[in-house]
């Protein structure tokens, strides 16, 4: 992997990221061997940046991911978490927490906090959970119904703590592109984590945020490039932003899928590489919950994809006719 800084500061991210929410369980029980496995994997492939939050699992991803990481040299990896949701124990026995996604005990309760105490509140907390003394880069998690407390109130401490050198880069991280487009005008973030906005399905973030981003030098992380399942595996009953899948967006990944395999190229390493051909595109992030599906996506963002699919991604109307591409090298390895 290729570390890229992120403007303003000495944090790096790699192409490829990874993700730990099903490292907090999300929608069924990962074993502490095989979480602990998922990290290993992820470092013996190169990867060298990793992202959590308290919401997943309860904090379960946080704590499994201080475990793995911990012994690690701190000066090789980075790593973000995120602020938002503060965990309070919940009185009573517990039942689960499936209908917020994961497959945890409900021991505990996320209350939304945007406030200046807040944010500070919960990387402290957060630091206490991983078993580490900083964090690398902190978004503002999903501020979707907190705009006015997360522009007044939470983003300037978060400008503070980067002061501070408490924190190295701070950002938002969402699944749409209007606020995080207000955040790239208006602050002075270092990056934003997209979910989902930036795919082969949908690239609703070229109309402003990727060039807003690249005229102020914010880096980008896209993830949910699967769109959460449909370009993984299309297929009926196949997933598109966590609900069923709408047939024409069904047939859409099917004919992306079809002329990718005419190029022996698998649909999933397109995804993969795609977001990468916009240059306010530094990396992405990929969820993985075992050591294989690590393995699977190094080798899919590393194998070549031949210019040539591309331009029949457009000429067919797969893809916009202007929407940037990956270009490789002339040796074959992606930028």
């Amino acid at each position: 992997m290729h570390p890229t800084a992120l403007v303003h500061t000495a944090t790096a991210v790699d192409a490829l990221s990874l993700g730990a929410a099903a490292l907090g369980n999300l929608f069924h029980a990962v074993s502490d061997e095989d979480a602990a496995a998922t990290v290993e994997a992820a470092w013996a492939c190169g990867i060298r940046a990793f992202d959590t939050a308290p919401h997943y699992g309860l904090g379960l991803s946080e704590r499994r991911l201080g475990d793995a990481l911990r012994t690690r040299p701190r000066a090789q990896f980075t790593l973000s978490t995120k602020v938002g949701r503060l965990l309070r124990a919940r009185a009573g026995l517990p039942g689960d927490d499936l209908a917020n996604g994961f497959a945890v005990p409900a021991t505990h309760e996320r209350v939304w906090d945007f406030s200046t105490r807040g944010v500070r509140t919960s990387v402290e907390e957060s630091l206490t959970r991983l078993g580490l003394d900083r964090v690398d880069t902190v978004y503002l998690h999903d501020p979707d119904g907190h705009e006015r407390e997360a522009f007044d109130c939470a983003y300037p401490e978060l400008e503070r703590m980067r002061a501070e050198g408490m924190v190295g880069a701070i950002g938002v991280g969402m699944n749409q592109t209007a606020m995080p487009t207000r955040f790239v005008r208006d602050t002075d973030i270092d990056v934003v984590l997209l979910a989902g906005r930036y795919s082969l399905l949908d690239q609703s973030a070229l109309a402003a945020l990727l060039p807003q981003a690249a005229q102020r030098g914010v880096s980008v992380l896209v993830g949910g490039v699967f769109n959460s399942g449909l370009l993984a595996d299309p297929q009926p009953g196949a997933t598109f932003d966590y609900a069923p899948a709408p047939a024409h967006l069904l047939d859409r990944a099917l004919a992306l899928r079809t002329l990718c395999e005419t190029f022996g190229v698998p649909l999933r390493a397109a995804a993969l590489q795609f977001p990468l051909g916009h240059p306010a595109v530094a990396g992405v992030l990929l969820g993985a919950r075992s050591a294989a599906e690590v393995t699977d996506a190094t080798a899919l963002i590393s194998s070549p994809i031949p210019e040539e699919m591309w331009l029949a991604l457009r000429a067919h109307g797969l893809l916009p006719p202007g929407v940037p591409v990956p270009v490789p090298r002339q040796d074959g390895v992606r930028p």
